[in-house]
Parts: structure tokens; C-alpha cells; sequence
């Protein structure tokens, strides 16, 4: 992975960019979740700030994915970063009496990125060498948000306790400048040039195209699918602030360390999926279905643990599930759709699962003022399980005749 990021400038500058950004998005939701619990002291408000990372990304995604498969995706990337910057600025007008500005702003930057990851996912096998390359690249990109989320978390934590939360705020802000910049130094395309600025965008057409390819492509859907099983259960991950300073006694400072946790395994998750897989699809499938299950076990485990260093241990070993599955599945739709259509499956894939997390994180949020944080960890962990198991059982045939066709 290192020589491919020596020997491939652009996907070196797209790496790093990528690894600026993430520290700063958890930076800010460290500091958010921090500024919003002390404010109001609701359980519920916490959990929508994290459907503020989420659901305004669902809004957009009908119209980012035409946008990045018709129009130039290194361009898109640099413009984008450039408003996500400006919104990110505009965290620094809340305080403890005045919260709703931190709805509204990080609402903007969620927004954008429907456009940011499509581009990144659809991008990404255009700059790749060779398939192996895209494999290793996939890895890659994804661990590193796993990775970014653990030192962005642990750091983002730290950092805000000691310098204020108005600093993480700022800090974010710089970030999608830096990232801005190290777009603009990427200069092989992004896509075929035949479907860059292909005319004005139609949104429901457009999406409507991807519809009928999906609807055609049992893989696709079984990929599209994938991460929703995972979703389900993602109300667990709005309530580890809860978690943390309610059942732990801790401040930002446990909220970093179960974030940072959850950080870790999801860096790991997708380097030794990737091994496991080794680029088969019916690999891919089998990982995403058994992933879930890995996911829902622990944080079932973690939600009970006696101190705050076992539940992060369970937390960390939970998201190896959840790390595996979000990387696989995307690395799947990139080698099974065509490049003229793969932004518009990739903004529906995240439209998918951004739709789901919103869902389950608002409701984890009354559920917990209802039953308290750990019965609702309980709850939605085991939904995600019995979600997996449905998967894996779905998809069987699937995999069957894809294994049949790689074997022959």
C-alpha cells in the first residue's frame, strides 16, 4: 500500500486530503456532542446532533450523484471543500444558551459531503494503476477512516478540553482548506473523460437510470443493501457521549476514547477483510452478512461493561464488523458498476445508510431518554444481529452463483 502511494501521485494527494479532512470532521463532533450535552442535558439533542452528521447527506444524494457522474469530480471536490470550509465557520457563532447555529452548520457540511464521498468512491478506480491497485486503495481509504476517527476522536477530545471547543470548531474549518488545496493537485481525471459534461443534470431521471441498472443487478442490490444491516443498529454509535458521561462519569474526554475505539476497529476491519476477500465478490457478500453479527455482539458487551477501558475494547472489536462491511461493500460497487453511472450508485449507497442511521439514531435518542443508555444500546445492537442474519440467509443464492462463476 505504501509503494502505491509513492508510485501514484494523484491517489497520494486524494489519501491525504482525505486524512486532513476526517481529523477535522472529528474534532468537531467531539466538541458538538460536548457543547449540546452541557447545554440541554438531552439525550435525545445528542443523538440529533449526530443525525446532523447524517441525514442532511440523505437530502442531498439525489442530486450529488447526477452532479458527480455529469461534471468534472477533481473540480467538484475543490469547490465543495471550499463551502464546507465557510459553513465550518460558522459553528463559531453557538454558545451553551445558543445550540441551534451547530444543527445548521454541521447540516451544511453533511449536506456537501453527499457530493465528497460519491466523488472520492467513484473517482478512486480511475486513478487506480490496475485492479490490485484499486483493491489496495479501497483498503486503504477506508481504514483510513477508521484510523482518522480513533486519532481524530482521541485527539478531538483532548484538544477540546484543553483549548475550547470554538478551537475545534476552527480547526475543521482549516482542514477542508488544506484538503481543498490537495485536490487541486490531483491532474489525471477522475472519470472517462466521455462522461464528464455530459449536460445539465435531470435528478430524477438521472436517478431513475441508476434505479433500472441496480434493479437489473442482484449484486448491486445485495451491495447496496449491505450497509443498511449495519445501519440499523447505528443508534448504539449516537449514544456513546450518553455512554460516556452518564454510565462512565467522564467528560469530552470519554467521549474521545469510545469514539477513538470505535476509531480503531474500524481502521483495522477493512485491512484484514481485504485480505480475506482477495477481490472476489463472493467474498465480499459472505464478509458484509457474517461483519454484522461481529457488530452486534460486542456492542451488546460494551454497553455493559464495569469500566469505560472494556467497554472501548468491545466497542473497538465491534466496528472490525462494521469497518469490514462499510469498505467491502463500497469496493464491490466500484468494480460492479460501470463508470458512467458509478457516482449515482455510490450517492445512492450512501443515501441508503445515511437515511437508516438518521432513523435509527433519532430513535435511539428516545429510547434512551425512556429506558436509559444501556437498555437502548442493548436493543438496537440486537436489531442490527437479527438484520445480519436476514442478510446472510437473502443473499445465499447470490453468492452461490457467484462463487460459480469465479470458480469457472
Amino acid at each position: 500500500m505504501l509503494q502505491m502511494l509513492r508510485t501514484n501521485r494523484d491517489m497520494r494527494w486524494l489519501f491525504i486530503a482525505q486524512i486532513v479532512s476526517f481529523m477535522g470532521d472529528w474534532f468537531t463532533f467531539v466538541a458538538l456532542a460536548g457543547m449540546i450535552k452541557d447545554a440541554t442535558g438531552s439525550e435525545f439533542l445528542v443523538s440529533l446532533a449526530y443525525v446532523s452528521f447524517s441525514l442532511p447527506a440523505f437530502l442531498a444524494s439525489p442530486i450529488a450523484g447526477p452532479v458527480v457522474d455529469r461534471f468534472d469530480r477533481r473540480r467538484l471536490l475543490v469547490v465543495v471543500s471550499g463551502l464546507q470550509a465557510v459553513a465550518a465557520l460558522g459553528l463559531l457563532t453557538a454558545s451553551t444558551s445558543h445550540v441551534w447555529p451547530l444543527f445548521v452548520f454541521q447540516g451544511t457540511i453533511s449536506a456537501l459531503a453527499a457530493f465528497v464521498k460519491p466523488a472520492i468512491d467513484a473517482g478512486v478506480p480511475n486513478l487506480a494503476h490496475d485492479p490490485e491497485e484499486m483493491r489496495k486503495a479501497n483498503a486503504l481509504f477506508g481504514s483510513t477512516w477508521g484510523v482518522m476517527l480513533a486519532v481524530g476522536a482521541a485527539l478531538g477530545g483532548a484538544f477540546s478540553e484543553a483549548f475550547g471547543r470554538e478551537a475545534a470548531f476552527l480547526a475543521d474549518a482549516i482542514s477542508f482548506v488544506i484538503a481543498l488545496g490537495l485536490f487541486a493537485l490531483i491532474r489525471r481525471p477522475m472519470q472517462e473523460p466521455q462522461h464528464a459534461h455530459r449536460g445539465r443534470v435531470r435528478v430524477v431521471e438521472d436517478m431513475k437510470e441508476a434505479g433500472r441498472y441496480a434493479k437489473k443487478d442482484h449484486v448491486v442490490l445485495a451491495l447496496l443493501a449491505s450497509k443498511a444491516t449495519f445501519a440499523i443498529g447505528a443508534g448504539t454509535v449516537s449514544q456513546l457521549p450518553v455512554l460516556a458521561t452518564e454510565v462512565f462519569g467522564w467528560g469530552d474526554g470519554g467521549t474521545g476514547v469510545l469514539l477513538g475505539a470505535r476509531g480503531l476497529g474500524a481502521g483495522l476491519g477493512p485491512l484484514v477483510a481485504s485480505r480475506f476477500a482477495r477481490g472476489q465478490l463472493s467474498r465480499v457478500l459472505r464478509v458484509c452478512g457474517v461483519a454484522g453479527l461481529f457488530f452486534s455482539a460486542f456492542y451488546m458487551a460494551g454497553a455493559w461493561a464495569p469500566v469505560i477501558y472494556l467497554s472501548a475494547a468491545a466497542i473497538a472489536i465491534a466496528h472490525l464488523g462494521g469497518g469490514s462491511q462499510w469498505t467491502l461493500s463500497t469496493y464491490g460497487l466500484q468494480v460492479r458498476a460501470p463508470d458512467a453511472i458509478r457516482g449515482r450508485v455510490m450517492a445512492g449507497d450512501f443515501a441508503i445508510v445515511t437515511l437508516v442511521m438518521s432513523i435509527s439514531s433519532l430513535l435511539a435518542g428516545v429510547t434512551s431518554e425512556a429506558v436509559g443508555v444501556q437498555w437502548t444500546i442493548t436493543v438496537f445492537a440486537a436489531a442490527a444481529g437479527v438484520a445480519s442474519v436476514l442478510y446472510i440467509a437473502i443473499t445465499k443464492p447470490i453468492v452461490a452463483r457467484l462463487l460459480a462463476e469465479e470458480t469457472a
